[in-house]
């Protein structure tokens, strides 16, 4: 089974900027994409809750130092992307 993306009107403009400034990561981030959407437990994803401010918010791997950002809702099999980039950009 699959889950939907559900892509903000702001996730699209922080993505897009994402990408022009990393075009090199723009194979990595959509191959993450496609795994978010099969399994977002995916070991390589390295899904984590988040703590503090951001506690209603979980976080994903693209690589070593790029994440995004989502709010997960298992009941309804929807994952809302929140933010991508930097690790120290979306903390």
């Amino acid at each position: 089974m699959t889950y939907k993306l559900i892509y903000t009107n702001s996730y699209i403009k922080r993505a897009s900027k994402f990408v022009k400034k990393h075009p090199e990561l723009l194979s990595q981030y959509k191959k993450t994409l496609k795994i978010l959407e099969i399994d977002p437990n995916h070991p390589s994803l390295r899904p984590h809750h988040l703590k503090g401010r951001l506690k209603d918010l979980y976080s994903i791997s693209i690589n070593i130092s790029y994440r995004i950002t989502l709010e997960f809702f298992v009941t309804e099999k929807e994952i809302i992307l929140v933010n991508v980039g930097h690790r120290d950009e979306v903390y």
